[in-house]
This record gives C-alpha cells, structure tokens and sequence, in this order.
C-alpha cells in the first residue's frame, strides 16, 4: 500500500528520531512510503492538527504520488481524522492506530489476539460518531415500533458487549498467570524478566541465554508475546526468565491496559533486565521512556540491571560496571555475537542473592 507520511514538530529535540521510528513502524505494517510531508508547529489545529494551508499541500502531494493511505505521525481526535479523511478522500491512520495495526499483525498467541482486539475495540468507540451518517435513521416496522435504536447505538452496545466478553477472557488467562507464579515461586525459582525498547534485542539475548528459538528480528515489534523459560545459573540455581513486549515513545494507554495480564509478568519478576540498544544515538530518551512505562505499570522498584546490548555494532568490549556502592549497575554483551553473557549470568547470580538475602535493602538502579 503506497502511503503518504505527515510528520508534525511540535518542538520536540528528538523529533528526526521520532519521524524516522514513525517510518520503521510505517515499514513494519507493509507499507510502502512514497513521500513525506513535515510540518512545524507552536501548537497543534484544532480542526487539522496541521494548518489548513498544510493540508492542502499535503493533498497535492498525496495525488502526485498517487498514494493509498495517509500516516499521520501523532496521535490524532476522532474530529481531526474525520476532518482529514474528507480533504485527502483517503483513510487517514495516526500513529495509535498504526501501532495497534502491528500489534494486530504480530500476535500469535491466543492472549496476545485477545488483548490486541481488546485495544483495538477502545480505541475504535471513541470514533463512532457520525461514522455511520448514511445508517443513522431509526429503524421502525413490526417489533421495531416507537424510537428505535440507531445504527451508532447499535455498534456501541456491540462493541461494549465484545469488550466486556474479552475482559472476561483476559481475566481468566490472568488467573491462570496467578496459579503458575505461585507454583513457581514454591519452587524457589528467581523470577527475571527481559524488558526495553522495541528492537533492543531482548528475545535474541533471550535465546542466547536459553536456547529457546524465540522469533527474532530486526524490526520494530518483531514478538509480542510473553515467553517464559527455565534455566540453570551457577550462583543462584534455577532462573525463571521471561521475554515481554517491547516499549516505545507514546505506547498508546489502551494498549498498556490490554496487556496488563502479560505486563504481570513484569510487575512479579524479582529482578528485571533493562535491555538497551548500545548503538542507538536515542539510548538515553528510550532508558527514559521505558522508565516511565515501567513506573506507570507499577513496576519501578523492582531491583534492575542496564543490559547494553548490540556493543558489536557499537564498537565497545563486554564488561561490567559497578556504581559506588559496588553494586553492578550496567552489564555489556552482544546477544549475535555471545559476547558478555558468562558476566550477565554472574550479575544475575549476585543480585539473585542479594534479592533472596535483603531484598528489602536493595535499591533499584536507575540510568545516570
């Protein structure tokens, strides 16, 4: 599908980086971007997002190029998209629902289709108005007689039912999380889970520490679904660890609370492992973003390690840091390359302990 991408600088200093993730996740939907429109602005339009004389360039643009599909790189109203698709007479997708259309794409356990439709119901009942003008007249006729229902009605009442049935699923998948924690905390198994930035390589350090053939690759969002493997570290015996959905800038909430049962497996771990892209000139805003994702979930005490990933394209040598406690602070390994993980696994020993000693005493390392 030929898309147009429109991308807005609200004055953000990490807006290149912002436009070219945009266009990532664009590339990761199956889109082909043949153009793209940018627009800098104090404060967004309240009719357009971007100003009307925008718009109209914008529209031009989209015709030359004979584009499908507009993407628009912020996250947009149910006013503003409606305003939009009339003028382009395209589909207009922002960027929540660009990123719910992946998550669509990549599911592939049962839960994860559950909790992607969950999201994309929420996100869908807050634009049903005036979607339906053509089906807006109440319906009359034998059993129909009085004020009847509108279409729109309709659709809500059906998506809140679908909504509510799909909770109930939810609920019940994290009911089973619950009983499967609890078998194995009885066994004394440290619980450590993987978490970051989408495309940090946490399901390749994933199998390089387990063996376990989890889908991996270089794209945005490549696995959403939680997996959970055994495995046996010298210093601290069996590890439970864990590989979770990825982080990224402006992670729509819908989508935060429809994973909220695979998150879990975040909330309980005992330690976490902070994978960061060691290359990435973004590394600093994307510790700070998944921080915050991991403060919003309830998350942010757990005792951390940094894990600085990629350091073969980044040039650097596996190694250990401590801080002036001499508590290990950051461990760096190449995932590709198994480079770092004999000290991964050292680190994860001795905060193991120090967890199972005094975990109480223990404070969470957080990034410089």
């Amino acid at each position: 599908m030929r898309a147009l991408i429109i991308s807005v600088d609200l004055g953000n200093p990490d807006f290149v980086a912002h436009a070219e993730e945009f266009a990532m996740l664009a590339s990761g939907a199956g889109a082909e971007i043949v153009g793209t429109v940018t627009s800098r602005r104090d404060r967004p339009d309240a009719k357009f997002f971007i100003g009307s004389g925008k718009v109209q360039e914008a529209v031009a643009t989209a015709g030359a190029l004979l584009a499908d599909i507009v993407l628009f790189d912020q996250p947009l109203s149910p006013a503003q998209q409606r305003n939009l698709e009339r003028e382009f007479n395209l589909r207009v997708v922002d960027r929540v629902a660009l990123i719910l259309d992946i998550f669509a794409l990549r599911a592939k356990s049962h839960e994860g289709k559950l909790q992607v439709e969950l999201a994309q119901l929420q996100h869908l009942v807050t634009r049903l108005t005036r979607m339906w003008t053509h089906l807006e007249r109440q319906r009359g006729g034998i059993g129909m007689r009085g004020p009847g229902e509108s279409q729109l009605e309709m659709d809500r009442r059906m998506i809140g039912a679908k909504v509510k049935m799909l909770r109930e699923r939810l609920d019940r998948v994290e009911r089973q999380r619950v009983t499967q924690r609890r078998a194995r905390a009885r066994g004394g198994a440290l619980s450590v889970s993987l978490v970051g930035y989408t495309n940090a390589g946490k399901s390749t350090l994933f199998n390089a520490l387990t063996r376990a053939g989890a889908y991996a690759a270089d794209q945005l969002f490549a696995t959403l679904d939680t997996t959970t493997r055994r495995i046996w570290i010298e210093g601290t015996g069996s590890v439970v660890l864990s590989d979770t959905v990825g982080f990224i800038r402006d992670l729509p909430p819908n989508l935060i609370a429809a994973f909220r049962a695979t998150l879990e497996e975040t909330i309980h771990a005992d330690v976490l492992l902070h994978v960061v892209d060691a290359a990435s000139p973004q590394r600093d805003e994307q510790i700070a973003e998944v921080n915050k994702v991991l403060n919003e979930i309830g998350a942010g005490s757990i005792p951390t390690i940094l894990v600085h990933n990629k350091i073969d394209r980044a040039g650097l040598e596996p190694r250990i840091e401590r801080d002036a406690r001499g508590t290990i602070a950051r461990v760096f390994v190449s995932a590709t390359e198994r480079a770092g993980l004999e000290a991964l696994r050292g680190a994860i020993a001795e905060i193991g302990q120090i967890v199972g000693n005094n975990a109480s005493n223990y404070q969470t390392i957080q990034s410089e």
